[in-house]
């Protein structure tokens, strides 16, 4: 039993590595990525894609490369349509070609459904992808396209999680950002002063590692899932995003002014994203298993040494 998981050296893919090798210790895990000991690709090279696949011919993929970061992806939309949706089709292919009864779990994400969120209640997969920003648009090409090449034989499970943390994120995402800021003050590294986003958005977040088990959960031989289903990740808990950093500053134990940094601002924001996960519970037997109280401890300590240890961080 192979197993392929590409983006293996990034945040959600480090998790899913070791979530992976513990879930299914028979297996060998082929982790695509930069860090010691995985495997080193180009997945915009088609030919190179298509000669691992041939090789590996895994029996599960889980397809996490990406460029994640929104502002990353306004900052060059050519890349990130190179790496979300091309280099995606160009996966599937393979695997159609070279492992055509391969589980594909392709990680994509809740910013699909952009306007959508303006209903003000809980998501489900009902409801209309309407992107908002590049990255979702990306997302929500391969999502749909991914979908349509069913038709084709290919076995694609694509998976729609909401806002998800941990230790080890980088901090282009919010809950990072402000552990870092809240660990380097603490560490009399920065001014009390914080570099803030929007505060009063209503986001649904999840722990990497409960997101990771359901990518898990996926790739069970025996789970009859059929091909092009669609699920969403998520806890159906809205967190206002003013209360994580209150929250991160009472761990930091640190008092600080807060700053409205004008480059954090959305083009576009929506007040209130949140999903019904009820699919994934029925299909999975998943539910979120860590408490957001832990999640945010977690991401503080990871921080905090990080900040202590590193000069750059």
């Amino acid at each position: 039993m192979k197993l392929l998981v590409t983006g293996a050296s990034g945040f959600v893919g480090r998790h899913a590595v070791a979530g992976l090798t513990l879930a299914y210790p028979e297996a060998e895990i082929v982790a695509l990525g930069s860090d010691p000991g995985m495997t080193r690709i180009d997945l915009t090279d088609r030919a190179a894609v298509g000669a691992l696949v041939s090789d590996v011919r895994p029996y599960g993929c889980l397809h996490l490369a990406a460029i994640s970061a929104i502002g990353t992806a306004r900052s060059d939309p050519d890349a990130a349509w190179r790496v979300n949706l091309h280099a995606t089709l160009d996966l599937a292919r393979a695997l159609l070609t070279h492992a055509p009864e391969c589980r594909l779990v392709f990680a994509s994400s809740s910013e699909v459904y952009g306007a959508s969120f303006r209903a003000g209640v809980p998501l489900d997969e009902t409801a209309a992808p309407a992107p908002q920003n590049i990255y979702a648009a990306t997302k929500a090409a391969a999502d749909l396209a991914l979908g349509a090449m069913v038709a084709d034989g290919l076995r694609v499970m694509r998976m729609r999680p909401f806002n998800h943390t941990g230790p080890g994120q980088q901090d282009s995402f919010v809950v990072a950002a402000f552990a870092r800021q809240v660990a380097r003050i603490a560490a009399g590294r920065q001014a009390p002063v914080m570099e803030v986003g929007a505060l009063d958005p209503l986001r649904d977040f999840l722990d990497v590692r409960d997101v990771v088990a359901a990518y898990a959960a996926c790739l069970q031989p025996r789970r009859d899932l059929p091909p092009g289903t669609v699920l969403n990740l998520a806890s159906g808990r809205p967190v206002r995003i003013g209360d994580i950093l209150t929250a991160l500053l009472a761990l930091g134990g640190v008092e600080a002014r807060i700053e409205t940094g004008r480059a954090l601002l959305r083009p576009v924001d929506i007040r209130y994203a949140v999903g019904n996960a009820s699919a994934a519970g029925a299909a999975l037997d998943w539910q979120p298993q860590i408490p957001w109280a832990q999640t945010l401890e977690d991401v503080w300590q990871d921080w905090r040494l990080r900040v202590a240890t590193d000069e750059a961080a």
